[in-house]
């Protein structure tokens, strides 16, 4: 490049970039470079013995294309709030270390972007799409703060990292997200940092994030998301904490998990989510959820956990489970009632259980339904056994003052053991079991017709407690 057509500005940075000095037009009156300049230096820049050189520039207003696409830039380049005019075109460049931080630009043209050290883009501010598709960035991705934006009307990702590759850490604590955020097959070596983020796409995937791969936690408490945010068949080896997060998608899907692995899941403190929510077939070690939180449509077959906190009464679960809209779902009953066993809270589990049978029965026919209601009044399905000794107790009291007061005839006047009311009603309740009563007396009328009920009660509630225990003892 011809140094005499070189601005005043643009020769500055022309000769401190041999030596690796920084050129900072902060403040300056005359501060544009153009793109080509910058190009120039980046892929065959002057060199001085014993330097090392490096394009470092501060608060330029930068015009024209910066297209290095497919280029292989061996120096450091940072260009450190600087305005650019047009979007930068990076398609398939080699950086060794890339610093774009408090920057403004109308997008960034990146797919394919190899980096061997790190990307900095903290404090950027981009007003179009930002585009880093199947990147591979040894290093950390630094996203801190920085905002992102889409036009309505456009349907293209505001930031896309789809298939990108990270060797260290994602940092992007505090990032505005005005759009949809695509991560879909990316894989991060250490941890995600989404801290204090917000993300909007209303009526949309605010974070696409399907099969992502972390290999350490996401961070991303006090999330703020208005919009899906899609997690299918992510793989989380460490903690997903969502403590403290608002989650926002009226009417539709806030969070879809299905399919995941996930170590730990955090929902601790946030605010109830605005939106259904699904669990199908995701694996995790510890859910960490109050029942409040997930306050609408839920989907929960196959949702397998060791441990669920806090540990709450039974009771608050139950609605969750009511509102699955795959009706009755076993597996989310049996899930709730092994933990309440792991725990020792066999009460819980018990109730947990009845519930499932109660929810069961609405799926029966009426005949299926009406011994359910039977079950459920006399034993409580088996997992309320003293109920049955209750409707016992109160037969046999019913038997006793009816038989006492009006003692039936006996069959044979001259044999019959004395008469005992106690011990006649007993007779007729116990359908195993004979005292000697019930085949030597014979009541008459109404009394008869008495008879006829305390036997059929008997067989009704022995079958039932029969069927209670069966259950019971099945399940252990």
């Amino acid at each position: 490049m011809d140094l005499n057509d070189l601005t005043p500005a643009e020769l500055r940075v022309w000769e401190a970039f041999p030596t690796g000095a920084a050129v900072d037009f902060q403040g300056s009156a005359e501060r544009t470079v153009r793109a080509v300049v910058l190009r120039a230096l980046m892929l065959n820049g002057p060199r001085q013995d014993g330097e090392v050189p490096v394009l470092r520039v501060a608060g330029a207003h930068i015009t024209g294309v910066l297209d290095v696409r497919y280029g292989a830039v061996e120096t450091y380049v940072r260009l450190s709030r600087c305005q650019f005019d047009e979007v930068p075109l990076l398609y398939g460049c080699e950086f060794r270390q890339l610093n774009l931080s408090g920057s403004e630009l109308p997008g960034l043209a990146a797919a394919t972007l190899r980096v061997d050290g790190v990307l900095r883009l903290t404090d950027c501010r981009f007003t179009g799409p930002v585009a880093l598709g199947g990147s591979q960035i040894s290093g950390a991705l630094f996203m801190d703060r920085a905002e992102f934006h889409t036009s309505d009307d456009s349907d293209e990702p505001a930031l896309r990292l789809n298939h990108a590759s990270i060797g260290e850490d994602l940092v992007a604590p505090g990032i505005r997200v005005h759009g949809r955020m695509v991560c879909n097959d990316a894989s991060v070596d250490a941890s995600v940092n989404l801290m204090d983020a917000m993300l909007e796409n209303p009526g949309g995937t605010a974070l696409d994030a399907q099969t992502l791969s972390v290999a350490s936690d996401v961070h991303a408490r006090r999330l703020t998301a208005v919009g899906r945010l899609d997690l299918r068949g992510a793989r989380v080896t460490g903690r997903l904490d969502l403590a403290h997060s608002r989650l926002s998608n009226p009417g539709h899907t806030v969070l879809q998990a299905s399919s995941s692995v996930i170590g730990e899941l955090w929902l601790n403190e946030a605010e109830p989510l605005d939106g259904s929510v699904n669990f199908r077939q995701t694996q995790t070690d510890l859910l960490r959820v109050a029942p409040e939180t997930l306050a609408g449509e839920v989907r929960l077959n196959g949702l397998s956990y060791t441990m669920l906190s806090p540990h709450v009464p039974a009771e608050r679960w139950l609605p969750v489970l009511r509102r699955d809209v795959d009706g009755y779902v076993p597996h989310a009953y049996e899930q709730l009632t092994a933990l309440y066993q792991r725990i020792g809270d066999d009460h819980a589990a018990r109730l947990v259980q009845l519930a499932k049978q109660r929810r069961l029965r609405t799926t029966r026919a009426w005949y299926g339904r009406l011994w359910g209601y039977l079950q459920d009044v006399t034993v409580g399905y088996g997992f309320r056994p003293l109920r049955a000794l209750a409707w016992l107790l109160s037969l046999l009291a019913v038997g006793t003052i009816a038989y006492g007061l009006h003692e039936p005839p006996a069959l044979k006047a001259s044999e019959h053991p004395d008469f005992s009311p106690v011990f006649f009603t007993l007779d007729l309740l116990l359908p195993v079991i004979s005292f000697g009563q019930e085949g030597a007396f014979a009541p008459k009328g109404g009394y008869q017709a008495l008879s006829y009920a305390l036997v059929i009660t008997g067989w009704l509630l022995a079958t039932t407690v029969i069927t209670g225990i069966t259950r019971a003892v099945s399940r252990q």
